[in-house]
C-alpha cells in the first residue's frame, strides 16, 4: 500500500489522522520512502471515484450523509472513508467493488476525505481507509479499517450485520452527539437537526406500541 504526502512522496502504510481532529495530510510508516508521481490519483489509470461502480454512492455533504442512513431503513450501510491520494484506498478498492456486487442488499456510500474534511474531524475517522457499518435503529453497529490483507475482517462483519434475517427497526444514523456537532458548525441546519430528533422520537413511540401489543 501508499499514500501521498505533501512534501512529494509515497510511504507505504495506511493514511493515518494523528490527531482525529486535525486532517489526514500525513503517513507514518517505518519502511522506506520512494518518490512517485504525484499526479496519479486512480487505479491502474482511472480515478478513484464513487461512480466507478453503480452500487456505490457517493457522499458531498454531511446533510446528504444523514439523509442516506436515514432512508436506509432497516438495511445494512456501509461508508468507505478515502482519499484520491491514499494508496492503501486504491489497492482496496478493486475488491470493495467486488464485494458491493456480491452484496446487493446492502448499501454503499463512499465519503472523499479531502472533500469533506470537517464533517470527518467531526466524526473522528482515524485513519484511511476506514469503514463504518450502521444497521437500523442500532445506528453504528462497528468500525474498523482494513486492507487487502485482512479483508476477511470486512466480509465477516458484512456476514454477521447484513445477512442475519434479524430486523433492526428504523433507522438511527450518526449519534446524537454528531449530530449536535455538525449542527453547531452549519454543516447541518437546526431545522433538519430538530426533525431527526423528532423522528426518532416519533420512531420509539411506535415500537414500544408494538412491543405491547405483542
Amino acid at each position: 500500500m501508499a499514500c501521498s504526502l505533501n512534501i512529494g512522496f509515497f510511504v507505504s502504510g495506511p493514511c493515518f489522522n494523528s490527531t482525529a481532529k486535525g486532517s489526514v495530510d500525513h503517513c507514518y510508516s517505518n519502511v522506506n520512502l520512494q518518490l512517485k508521481d504525484l499526479t496519479s490519483t486512480g487505479f491502474l489509470g482511472k480515478p478513484l471515484d464513487a461512480s466507478d461502480h453503480r452500487q456505490w454512492s457517493g457522499i458531498n455533504s454531511a446533510q446528504q450523509l444523514v439523509d442516506s442512513l436515514l432512508r436506509a431503513g432497516d438495511r445494512l450501510v456501509i461508508i468507505d472513508f478515502y482519499s484520491p491520494g491514499c494508496g492503501g484506498c486504491k489497492t482496496l478498492h478493486p475488491k470493495m467493488c467486488q464485494l458491493a456486487e456480491s452484496n446487493p442488499n446492502v448499501i454503499f456510500l463512499k465519503v472523499n476525505y479531502e472533500e469533506l474534511k470537517t464533517m470527518c474531524n467531526v466524526l473522528n475517522i482515524p485513519v484511511l481507509p476506514f469503514f463504518r457499518f450502521y444497521r437500523g435503529a442500532q445506528g453504528k453497529v462497528c468500525s474498523f479499517s482494513c486492507t487487502n490483507a485482512t479483508i476477511k475482517k470486512f466480509k465477516e462483519a458484512v456476514a454477521r450485520y447484513g445477512n442475519d434475517g434479524r430486523r433492526f427497526g428504523p433507522a438511527k444514523g450518526l449519534d446524537e452527539s454528531e449530530l449536535l456537532a455538525l449542527t453547531s458548525i452549519g454543516q447541518m441546519s437546526q431545522e433538519s437537526h430538530s426533525l431527526i430528533l423528532q423522528r426518532r422520537i416519533e420512531g420509539g413511540e411506535r415500537c414500544g406500541q408494538a412491543l405491547l401489543r405483542n
